[in-house]
């Protein structure tokens, strides 16, 4: 959960009610994918065909997803971020 403290700071440097809400939001995207654990695109990787890729407001949460859909979330970036360098091949 180190992205999110990341996150929720730098937001909250400017607006701390916009940085819970925005917490709140990516927290209850994860939790969807609970119920829902295609609702992500598969992002597309040139080694791996496993990460998932779920948008909620300018952050992209990266998961993957196993057969027995166990749902691991690997980050969250910002839209602005080039992911692919946090996915070595």
């Amino acid at each position: 959960m180190a992205w999110l403290r990341v996150i929720r700071e730098h937001i909250a440097q400017d607006s701390p009610a916009a940085a819970d809400k925005t917490i709140d939001g990516i927290y209850q995207s994860v939790q969807r994918l609970k119920r829902y654990p295609e609702i992500g695109f598969k992002y597309p990787l040139p080694e791996r065909d496993d990460v998932r890729v779920l948008l909620f407001g300018h952050y992209r949460i990266a998961y993957t997803l196993t057969e027995s859909d166990t749902v691991t979330v690997l980050g969250v970036f910002h839209a602005a971020l080039d992911i692919d360098r946090y996915f070595p091949e």
